[in-house]
C-alpha cells in the first residue's frame, strides 16, 4: 500500500514536470538526488541506511488565504530510496526569499508518513538488537516533521538547480520514544510553470 502511494506521487510528478500543458495550479516541480542518512550535527546515528533517494517535488501557487504567513506555497513530495531503506511521502509550506541576482533560499516545513523501522524488535542488550540498531534508523513514529531548506540558482529559461536539505522528525510531539530523525542532503532539478 505506501510503495502504491509513493509510485503514484512520483509518477504524477514526473508527469506535471514533462508536461507544462496541465500545470493548473501547479508553480514548480523538482527532481533530484539525495544523499540518504547523512551526518549533520549527532553523527551516532548518520550513514546507517544505504543508498540515494530519489526525490519528487511539485510546489502549487501560493494561495491568498495563506498571504498572512507570508505567502508559502503548499508542496507534495515523494522520496523513494534506490536500495530499500526508508522512503517517505507527504505536503508541507515552502516560502522563496530572493536573496541577490539569480539566488533565492527556499525553507519549508511539513509533514509526512514514512515506510521504515519505528523500533527495535529485539530485547535490548541481545545482539541480535545490535545488529538490528546497527543498520535501521529507529524513527519512533510513522508520522514524522519534515523541516527543510534550499538554495537555489535560477538557470536560463524555465529551470533552476538547487541544493537540498531536510531533516525528518517526531520531535516527541507526534510520537514517544524513539526519535533518531533522518537527514538528507542533494541537488534537484526544478521547473517553473509560466516561464
Amino acid at each position: 500500500m505506501m510503495w502504491g502511494r509513493l509510485a503514484g506521487l512520483g509518477v504524477s510528478s514526473a508527469a506535471t514536470m514533462l508536461a507544462p500543458t496541465a500545470n493548473a495550479g501547479v508553480d514548480e516541480s523538482y527532481v533530484g538526488v539525495m544523499a540518504h542518512d547523512i551526518c549533520v550535527i549527532d553523527c551516532k546515528n548518520a550513514w546507517k541506511e544505504p543508498g540515494p533517494a530519489v526525490e519528487f517535488q511539485v510546489n502549487l501557487d501560493a494561495p491568498h488565504f495563506l498571504d498572512w504567513l507570508g505567502s508559502p506555497h503548499p508542496y507534495a513530495v515523494a522520496s523513494l530510496n534506490v536500495a530499500g531503506a526508508t522512503s517517505f511521502v507527504g505536503g508541507g509550506l515552502e516560502w522563496r526569499w530572493q536573496v541577490g541576482d539569480h539566488w533565492s533560499v527556499e525553507p519549508g516545513f511539513g509533514y509526512v508518513i514514512h515506510n521504515g523501522e519505528l523500533n527495535n524488535p529485539f530485547p535490548n542488550g541481545t545482539p541480535e538488537a545490535q545488529q538490528f540498531s546497527d543498520k535501521h534508523l529507529l524513527l519512533g513514529s510513522r508520522d514524522l516533521f519534515r523541516v527543510s531548506l534550499g538554495v537555489t540558482r535560477d538557470l536560463p529559461g524555465p529551470w533552476e538547480a538547487q541544493l537540498f536539505y531536510s531533516h525528518l522528525s517526531h520531535g516527541q510531539i507526534l510520537g514517544r520514544g524513539r526519535n533518531q530523525g533522518l537527514d538528507q542532503l542533494g541537488v534537484r532539478l526544478g521547473y517553473r510553470f509560466g516561464e
